[in-house]
């Protein structure tokens, strides 16, 4: 394919967004953008400038100055590849916080669409469809019951020796689909154009297979 075209998956937590569109992106060798590790970027740099935790000219200048993209799954931040330097628990709160300022969503936000309008990029998250990459040429939504996103996820904390139970993640589950669709500002939400896809009953090559087979 040597058009450009944007692939858009928006869903609940636990849905399988982000492995779904890694193995997508790789079939089609397209890039997929990361936009958790485009706020743990920004984390990164503030931190290594001294920036304070505030949404202020100084972090404004910041960001006029800021530029991310990926590459071959790696992270660049102003050219320096960044992957592995943004994987910290450290980084990983500054990316939190910094992402409950507007003027940090609204660089980014520009970003991801500066790099859907100049190479072809899979995006997943809560508003891709709806907000990020409106005219996306293919949006969908991937869900799957709260009980079997609970489910997977529960089985990964137990691999990871961790001892929540099922019914605490479940209880986490519907908490977090409560918070993303009823929050003020791009609540989750399926984009009208977007093909829903359901995957409790579906393993993932099934879905990977489901997305690969509608691109033109």
């Amino acid at each position: 394919m040597n058009k450009i075209f944007q692939i858009a998956i928006d869903g609940p937590s636990g849905a399988g967004k982000s492995t779904i569109a890694k193995r997508v992106a790789k079939e089609l060798a397209i890039d997929y953008i990361d936009t958790g590790a485009m706020y743990r970027a920004v984390g990164l740099k503030m931190l290594r400038n001294g920036i304070p935790m505030e949404e202020n000219e100084v972090l404004q200048k910041m960001l006029d100055e800021t530029d991310v993209d990926f590459e071959n799954e790696r992270v660049y931040l102003d050219g320096e590849d960044v992957s592995d330097l943004i994987r910290t628990q450290e980084i990983s709160k500054q990316a939190s916080d910094c992402s409950a300022f507007a003027i940090v969503r609204n660089k980014l936000v520009e970003l991801q669409q500066n790099m859907g309008k100049r190479k072809s990029v899979i995006m997943d998250g809560r508003d891709i469809g709806t907000v990020v990459l409106k005219d996306a040429e293919y949006k969908y939504y991937l869900t799957a019951t709260p009980e079997e996103r609970a489910m997977r996820r529960f089985k990964e904390l137990q691999a990871k020796g961790s001892g929540e139970t099922y019914e605490q993640v479940l209880e986490d589950v519907n908490k977090r689909d409560y918070n993303d669709m009823h929050r003020a500002v791009t609540p989750l939400r399926q984009a009208e154009d977007a093909v829903l896809i359901d995957s409790t009953n579906m393993t993932i090559d099934e879905v990977v297979e489901f997305i690969i087979s509608n691109i033109k």
